[in-house]
């Protein structure tokens, strides 16, 4: 893939380069050199596939990296699991599964990991969305549209579909959920907001049952 958009390719080079160095440290024992070089070269290039604005690609490519890496480890069974993980995939990972992820997030307090992804990942995230977790104290301030990859779903114990599809990977021993919610694309806020409240009560389902557990 040209990496010829946005920064001066010896610039990307140089902050690619340092990724991989923090990363490297922070996995050291887990992964090589070599396999987190590997992942973060890949990850720019799934991010930069979608992205319109590529000024903060390596900072997005650092978080992802991390993500996909800890992910890695959990589903290979090379880092220690305290908490059950759940996964939530939607179209665009703008709308629906940003609004769980975030309310689970919320609710857990550490008690749970999340993640989200889309399955065909694009644009941005809509003020609509924003405001309306914002009026629960939420706020939106690090997430962005991540692309549905292998690790991330063999990592989760739960994977919560809503409107993607027949595009997830089907693992045995998961358990997989699949809920009917409106898209928020486009919507005006009260409707968004219509939304929000809706998968609130699914979360807080999906919450109860899991710290039983």
């Amino acid at each position: 893939m040209s990496r010829t958009r946005g920064l001066p390719q010896h610039e990307l080079t140089a902050q690619l380069l340092r990724i991989t160095d923090e990363l490297s440290d922070r996995f050291h024992g887990v992964f090589s050199r070599e396999t987190v070089a590997k992942v973060v070269d890949e990850t720019y290039d799934l991010l930069a596939e979608n992205a319109t604005i590529t000024t903060y690609l390596p900072v997005l490519t650092a978080r992802f990296t991390k993500q996909r890496l800890t992910d890695q480890g959990r589903a290979d069974g090379l880092t220690t699991v305290t908490v059950p993980q759940v996964l939530f995939i939607c179209v665009h990972n703008a709308g629906r599964s940003q609004i769980a992820a975030a309310l689970l997030e919320h609710h857990a307090f550490g008690k749970v990991s999340v993640r989200s992804a889309g399955s065909r990942p694009t644009g941005t995230i809509p003020q609509t969305v924003t405001d309306a977790l914002a009026e629960l104290g939420i706020e939106l301030t690090e997430a962005y549209p991540k692309p549905l990859t292998d690790e991330v779903v063999r990592a989760a114990d739960v994977v919560v579909t809503m409107g993607c599809g027949d595009t997830c990977p089907v693992y045995p021993g998961k358990r997989y959920l699949d809920w009917d919610v409106a898209d928020p694309a486009g919507a005006s806020l009260d409707t968004v907001r219509a939304i929000r409240d809706d998968i609130d009560r699914h979360i807080r389902g999906l919450l109860s049952e899991l710290l039983q557990d």
